[in-house]
Order: C-alpha cells, then structure tokens, then sequence
C-alpha cells in the first residue's frame, strides 16, 4: 500500500488516539509492526498562536516512520499555514486532516466531524492545507452527521478534487460517538467512488474482524484504535494472519514486561509526573482478561510513581506464579 510516494510496510495503521498518540506509543506500534502510526490531533490556532505544548506535540522520532501529524481545525487560512509549519519544521511523512472527531468541544469550533455537513469548506480546508505542503495529505472522516445525513461520498469526493493521497472512513456517524456499532457499508460506498487509497476504521478488534472489513469494504488498509490499547502485539497477529503464518499470544509474564517497559519509556519521554498520569489510564488495558486483574488494576490507576509500579507488578507476580 502506498500513500502518495510513502510505501507502507503493512496495510494496518495505528489510530491517532487523544492523550496516548505520542512518540513513544507511536514507536512501540511501529515495532508490533504498523505500516503507518498518526499523531493525536494538533490544534491548528494553537500552532497560529505558537504554543509550546502544541509545538512539543509535533515531535517525531528517528526510528518512528512512517508517521503522519494530524491537524484539525475550520479555518483554511490557519490550516494551511499549519500545514506549512508541519513542513518546515517537523520530520512528518504525511499530515493528516480530522474530518471525523465528534467532541463537543472540537464540534463546538466547527472542526473535526462538524465538517461532515459542509463539504465546501472541507474542500477549502484540504485545498490550504495540501497548497502548503510537499507531503501527502489524507483525511479521515466518518459516515455523516447522522443516519439522516449520510455525506462521506459527498466529502470523499472534495478530499479527491482537492488532492488527497487516502482517506480514513470511521463507519460511525457523529451523533454516534463511539456508540453502537461501526458500519462498514458506508467505507464500502467510499471505496466505489474514489480512486485513492481508502483505510476502513472502526469495531477492528479482532482478525475475524479484520477479514470481515477487507471482504465487506474492498479497503486498502485498517486503522485501528481502541483496540490497541494495551495489546500493540495485535499488530503482529493481524500481520500473521495476512501472511499466513503462526502466531503466539503473549503470556502473562510478557504482558506485565510489556506494561513496565512501556511506563519506563513514557517516564524517560515524558517526566515521571507526566508520564506516570498517562500510564494510569493505560495500565488497565494491558491486564485486560488477566487473573485478579480487578485488584491490580485499581492499584495501578492511583499510583503516580515509577516505583510503586514495579512493586505492585512485583505482588502481582507472586500470585500468579503460586497459580
């Protein structure tokens, strides 16, 4: 699969995921074998406005390619002008657009999925943003407003005039959130209509699920978000599954090496304060179907340092291997 002149190794794509997309989760799903990872979204005004937070969330590593930025915003003059800045002054391999974002506060400044209603001035979004810039661009959308307002044909079409190299389709509406279930009719309707590469996004948690959106789409990659969250080895089965060969799920001891591992990465990355506050969301996920995960944990969301973590995966081990 290619996005413009980017070859992607693989068709699966990590999501761009609010508060956890950043360079070191980025990295990790890159190593479990993603083809492409994007950023969480990077407020176009607040790069306007020169914001330090906002311009430390730009930050791509070395060894983290390929990887895309993702702006969001309603202004095709602020857009482009991020755009240029994405350019200028990062190492991305793709900026990305949020078409699809359904947050109050994101809708309420008439961005991310609120342009689902509007394709003209998605289409002068895409425009500003791809006249700024040598990389690719993508965009990821959703179905539409509402069951009542099904336009992601209508704003796939503007993404292709304006020059996309891809485009994302979440199969929910905005007035779903992330409720009920994803669509895949409504990625299939895009895939028909475009020339471009189109990613099928949405509901993807297992290989089953994974087969069932390439056979009912005909898409030409996956993303995928919430199912990731604390098993970036889905990667590698997923990569197994489309190759043909064997895969192994990790043992409970590789999974708590894997949560220590990735809370050392986040400290070193981010600031023990910092990045022991992300890992507290995080932890849970990774000892999801455990034994005694419940009591663990509630442990893990409350403790803000590093130590602590290892001494309560140091018990934890000790139940386990009485078992």
């Amino acid at each position: 699969m290619k996005i413009g002149d980017i070859e992607l190794t693989s068709p699966f794509i990590a999501a761009p995921l609010a508060g956890i997309s950043n360079p070191v989760y980025r990295k990790l799903c890159h190593e479990y074998g993603a083809g492409l990872c994007v950023s969480e979204m990077i407020s176009d005004k607040a790069l306007h406005y020169q914001n330090q937070k906002t311009f430390d969330m730009c930050a791509v590593l070395e060894d983290e390619h390929p990887v895309a930025l993702q702006l969001f915003g309603s202004d095709p003059e602020t857009m482009g002008e991020a755009s240029r800045y994405l350019t200028e002054n990062t190492a991305c391999d793709i900026i990305d657009i949020n078409m699809g974002c359904p947050v109050q506060k994101v809708i309420k400044a008439h961005s991310g999925s609120y342009l689902m209603q509007d394709p003209e001035l998605a289409y002068a979004i895409i425009k500003a943003v791809k006249d700024n810039t040598n990389r690719p661009v993508t965009v990821k959308i959703r179905a539409g407003w509402d069951t009542q307002h099904i336009s992601c044909v209508e704003i796939a079409r503007a993404a292709e005039r304006a020059g996309v190299s891809a485009i994302a389709v979440h199969g929910r509406t905005k007035s779903q959130l992330y409720a009920g279930s994803s669509d895949n009719r409504y990625i299939r309707m895009v895939k028909e209509t475009v020339s471009v590469p189109v990613i099928g996004n949405g509901d993807v948690k297992t290989v089953d699920d994974a087969k069932r959106m390439f056979e009912e789409t005909g898409c030409d990659g996956i993303m995928i978000g919430r199912g990731l969250l604390g098993r970036p080895y889905f990667l590698k089965e997923l990569n197994a599954a489309l190759n043909g060969e064997e895969w192994t799920a990790p043992s409970y001891e590789e999974r708590l090496v894997l949560l220590q591992d990735y809370a050392e990465k986040l400290c070193a990355y981010e600031g023990e304060k910092t990045g022991m506050r992300m890992m507290r969301s995080m932890a849970p996920w990774y000892l999801a179907g455990m034994p005694y995960a419940s009591r663990f944990k509630n442990s893990l969301s409350q403790t803000d340092v590093l130590n602590d973590l290892y001494e309560i995966l140091r018990e934890y081990r000790e139940i386990l291997n009485e078992e």
